[in-house]
């Protein structure tokens, strides 16, 4: 899943992450040599929920042959702990990171990794690229992309005489035209949509979060009608509400509650399990003349932070591992669980991604994606999301509330670029 980006925590939250650090030991990788005859290397993941992936990066640190590379799996708040350890010599030599953020790169706490790319940048998806550049450096290293997408069950829509929506009006008839007592047409979320959908229905109507020059992207009457859509399907009843579980989880979809649903391609393989190929997948759908349709997209990055003492040797192993071990870039992206590598060379070879909707959901990636950009702060965030939940659930007028949101997020852009 695509995880809203956080920005450096207060004080006290930082102080208890910093506790959680102490108590794991001291075996930092900051000192001597390893057993290889290179420094020893500390490396940095979040826990995965995925079976078999604690075992799996491990693997790829004991092949390499350079240094010694010991990987720390971190349970709990990890960008909480890592935002803390980062001011520390306590923290990674290299680490994955839901961003870099801003406030990590703009703190100078991770390395310039453009050098790495050298070559091969190109063959990176750019969308999930672009939010690790800054001032034309490039400051992390796309993992593997996760994404977005709509389920559709193919044999609902044939009884209720439906096409597989293309537009947004479309998405909102066809939602109530499959609404009967039995099954909803549509599920956005238990929330109706508020907390998953963000920016994408500003993309679906051809604008965007924030300008490639750093402006406000969606100060357009566009906007407001896009997002007013989105209140007609919560006021036509033709939303799922309180499902057993929630978006991310396909058992709403598999078990016949709805006739569509927005969730991602994590969830691909369990609905093939369970429907066979009764259910298609799309973007989601354009809206107006300027439209087009919207996917998004994220990607974890490897950084290497500027607090160690071996900034070279872990950028070499990172570049061994993200770049050049192309093998093992495959195997994490669709051994565990069921991701797009971050190299479309390899999303395109890939066997598991070359047919059917697995195939459907790497050409919308390419063809569509968009990443929260990097100017895209947790204060911004937090405006245009309590505006995109009153806007759905309480009916507030969307013209007012965006008028709203643009002169907090432009303050918020001026802000952020004198730094």
């Amino acid at each position: 899943m695509t995880i809203s980006r956080r920005g450096l925590l207060a004080t006290g939250a930082a102080s208890s992450a910093l506790g959680l650090l102490s108590a794991c030991g001291s075996n930092t990788g900051r000192d001597g040599g390893g057993s290889k005859g290179g420094p020893k290397l500390s490396q940095w993941y979040h826990q995965y929920g995925e079976q078999g992936t604690e075992q799996a990066v491990k693997k790829y640190a004991a092949a390499y042959g350079k240094a010694s590379v010991s990987v720390q799996w971190r349970p709990g708040n990890y960008d909480q702990q890592t935002a803390a350890a980062l001011l520390t010599d306590s923290g990674p030599d290299v680490f994955e990171v839901n961003g870099p953020s801003l406030d990590m790169i703009q703190g100078k706490q991770v390395a310039d990794v453009t050098d790495l790319l050298k070559g091969v940048e190109d063959d990176f998806n750019q969308a999930v690229l672009a939010p690790k550049r800054y001032d034309g450096k490039i400051w992390g290293i796309p993992q593997v992309i996760d994404m977005q997408m709509l389920f559709y069950r193919k044999s609902l829509l044939d009884d209720a005489g439906v096409k597989p929506p293309a537009t947004l009006d479309e998405l909102v008839d066809a939602a109530g035209k499959l609404t009967n007592s039995k099954v909803k047409g549509l599920f956005l979320g238990n929330d109706a949509g508020a907390g998953v959908l963000g920016g994408t229905p500003l993309y679906a109507a051809g604008l965007e979060l924030v300008t490639e020059d750093g402006a406000v992207g969606f100060d357009d009457p566009a906007a407001a009608r896009a997002l007013g859509k989105i209140r007609r399907l919560y006021t036509d009843k033709s939303l799922l509400l309180g499902a057993p579980a929630d978006w991310s989880d396909p058992s709403a979809f598999t078990q016949g509650l709805t006739a569509m649903q927005w969730s991602g391609l994590w969830a691909l393989p369990a609905v093939q399990k369970a429907l066979g190929d009764d259910f298609g997948v799309l973007p989601f759908p354009k809206d107006g003349a300027r439209g087009k349709p919207s996917v998004p997209v994220g990607a974890y990055a490897a950084a290497v932070s500027t607090r160690s003492k071996h900034q070279q040797a872990g950028k070499d192993y990172l570049k061994w591992l993200w770049v050049d071990r192309t093998d093992y870039q495959e195997d994490f992206a669709l051994k565990y669980g069921f991701h797009i590598p971050a190299r479309i060379s390899l999303a395109k070879k890939a066997a598991a991604l070359r047919e059917g909707a697995a195939a459907d959901a790497v050409r919308y990636t390419t063809d569509h994606g968009f990443a929260q950009p990097l100017l895209w702060t947790p204060a911004a965030q937090t405006a245009y999301q309590d505006a995109l939940n009153r806007i759905i659930k309480s009916g507030a007028n969307p013209d007012t509330e965006l008028r709203k949101v643009v002169r907090k997020v432009s303050a918020e852009l001026d802000r952020v670029k004198k730094k």
